[in-house]
């Protein structure tokens, strides 16, 4: 067996550890399971984002006044209610645009894949942009209802 090493002298400099290049099992060290460009490395809420990113490009080709409203992505509602909101719309102020608040987690919890959730998105943005707008969902995108 091996003596144990014994502590330097104090007055004798440390050895800087040695980088480790290995785990102690041989395999490897940990690292991301995926570079940053592929989708995996990609939250959900940052895929979120992206959906109600599109859905905001396809309305504002029909309604340029939407380029000064903030569109914005909360996790939750802040408020307690008998209902959770799955969006919401404020109208300007003098010291504020307008915003639409889309909430993450109850469309996220109502849907059960991507193409579902898109779907969603897509709903709640146009009826918010009707609320704000003071219009109907279905002059707002004609194909509101249809998918």
């Amino acid at each position: 067996m091996d003596s144990p090493v014994p502590p330097p002298h104090p007055s004798e400099p440390r050895p800087e550890p040695r980088p480790r290049r290995r785990d102690r099992h041989g395999r490897g060290m940990r690292g991301p399971v995926a570079p940053p460009q592929v989708p995996l490395s990609v939250s959900r809420a940052e895929t979120f984002r992206d959906l109600v990113q599109d859905s905001v490009e396809r309305l504002e080709r029909r309604w340029p006044q939407l380029a000064d409203v903030d569109f914005m992505v909360l996790d939750v509602p802040g408020t307690q209610e008998e209902t959770v909101p799955l969006g919401r719309a404020k109208s300007a102020e003098k010291d504020r645009p307008a915003q639409i608040v889309v909430y993450r987690r109850p469309v996220e919890i109502r849907t059960k894949n991507r193409d579902e959730r898109a779907l969603l998105v897509h709903e709640v943005v146009v009826e918010q942009v009707a609320e704000l707008l003071g219009l109907s969902p279905e002059s707002v995108d004609p194909r509101y209802g249809q998918d």
